[in-house]
């Protein structure tokens, strides 16, 4: 695919990157100078130094003959007004905006976004993105991260394997004896720092981080079975009432039951907007170091720690105050510390300080565009390793070469492993005898150089 990306930092560049790897044609278009020669020293792209709101610049890019036009730029206007000319001036059949402001966002003016008026094909909201995803994490105690795929029958589970689990050194195939009720299936781990897809024969070790495809409805049998009992948090405080705090803390008033969250925001206009638009949400107006203040929060009673600003130092140093105002040094390791991190130098920090999760808006950005990327009927796309790796949903149509065929017989790459399929609303874990059947939601774990391939079998027509 021929695809014009307009903006150069973080998002642009990782877009650019993992696309250009896949083999889709990248022109990469920004004004800042520095950005477009960092992306034209480190990448095999074409890099073009210009405002992607001209024409002109656009026409230099080719946009006559590209595909696709993901606007990516630090200005949500701008990428409005990239769609318009795309589609008035170049017709370029599929625009994607990334939209940060939630006015623009409001239900009320989604009519807004269609071909007579602003035609933008599909809307990219990163806090949004973000707050659902600290949400779904939140739903899995115990869990590093937890994704739902197949309308949410069907989920992703990172998790981390600690002394207590007693499955180490046990072989996968045992483990599925030894859980044969369990419908559960591990289809990657990352050990000294390096990702294996493992095979029936290989162990999971202390300190592995395993990726692991399951029924969604045997979530807590699931995390008991690798040594994760506990329980669903209910006291939240969340440090930073911005986009993401305000989204993540209206997610969590509508989905559970008698949740306990505070927010602490120090912009006293912003906490005001808070408090009138939260229905359960304690609000305190202040700053989220302050240590009177967090005392006022009750810090200490806090079950799970977000530190949500836009400053990364300061969420860094939430997690030292945690730990300062946790009394009985016992009972540190039951808080859930979670931090929002936009330098990726700051990840090597997560050792020292007590911090169980860096959220990485970048990253949970370029999975979301990713998935309305991808050829066929892929439906959900998850970037894990930087992108080096994606777990994907997808369906089998009638087109698809995998209808009929075994699993054993599909001469599928070994980049590729399924890890479970819904049928007629039903998980089902593949084993070597397993026939695919059309309109089969496949849940795989595919390695960015067989995506190509990904796409082939399960194409709506010829590629």
């Amino acid at each position: 695919m021929n695809i014009i990306i307009c903006g150069a930092g973080r998002v642009g560049f990782t877009i650019a990157k993992l696309l250009s790897e896949q083999g889709h044609s990248i022109t990469v278009v920004d004004l800042s100078s520095e950005d477009i020669q960092k992306i034209s020293d480190t990448l095999d792209v074409k890099v073009i130094l210009g405002k992607a709101t001209y024409p002109s610049i656009l026409e230099k890019a080719n946009a006559s003959e590209a595909d696709m036009i993901i606007a990516v730029t630090r200005n949500d206007e701008i990428n409005m007004l990239i769609c318009q000319i795309a589609f008035s001036i170049f017709n370029i059949p599929k625009k994607i905006a990334r939209i940060r402001s939630q006015d623009y966002l409001n239900p009320k003016y989604t009519n807004v976004y269609n071909k007579e008026n602003l035609p933008i094909d599909v809307i990219i909201s990163p806090e949004i993105e973000i707050a659902k995803s600290i949400q779904q994490k939140l739903e899995a105690p115990g869990a590093l991260d937890s994704v739902p795929f197949a309308e949410n029958k069907i989920r992703l589970l990172e998790i981390l394997i600690k002394d207590n689990c007693s499955l180490t050194n046990v072989k996968l195939n045992e483990i599925t004896k030894k859980y044969p009720k369990l419908d559960a299936n591990i289809i990657g781990i990352i050990r000294d720092n390096k990702f294996i897809i493992p095979k029936k024969n290989d162990t999971i070790n202390y300190l592995d981080k395993i990726y692991i495809i399951i029924n969604s409805s045997q979530m807590v049998e699931t995390l008991d079975a690798f040594g994760h009992n506990e329980k669903m948090t209910k006291k939240i405080l969340i440090i930073g009432g911005g986009n993401i705090g305000f989204n993540l803390a209206k997610n969590l008033e509508e989905s559970l039951d008698s949740p306990r969250v505070k927010i602490i925001e120090k912009d006293k206009t912003r906490a005001e907007f808070l408090a009138n638009s939260l229905n359960n949400t304690i609000v305190i107006n202040g700053n989220g170091l302050d240590e009177e203040i967090l005392a006022e929060a009750n810090l200490e009673e806090a079950e799970t720690v977000l530190a949500l600003t836009n400053d990364d130092e300061d969420n860094l140093m939430v997690s030292v105050l945690v730990e300062k105002f946790t009394k009985d040094s016992s009972s540190i390791e039951d808080k859930r510390t979670m931090a929002l991190i936009n330098k990726p130098n700051y990840s090597l920090l997560q050792n020292s300080l007590k911090i169980d999760d860096f959220i990485d808006p970048r990253m949970n950005t370029v999975s979301s565009i990713l998935k309305h990327i991808h050829k066929g009927t892929i439906e959900t796309a998850h970037t894990i390793l930087n992108g080096e790796y994606e777990v994907i949903e997808a369906d089998i149509i009638e087109t698809s070469e995998l209808i009929n065929q075994s699993l054993k017989d599909s001469n599928l790459p070994e980049e590729i492993r399924i890890g479970a399929v819904l049928r007629n609303s039903k998980v089902l874990i593949p084993r070597s005898d397993f026939v695919f059947k059309k309109k089969d939601t496949v849940v795989f774990l595919a390695k960015k150089d067989a995506i190509s391939v990904v796409e082939n079998l399960f194409r709506i027509s010829s590629i």
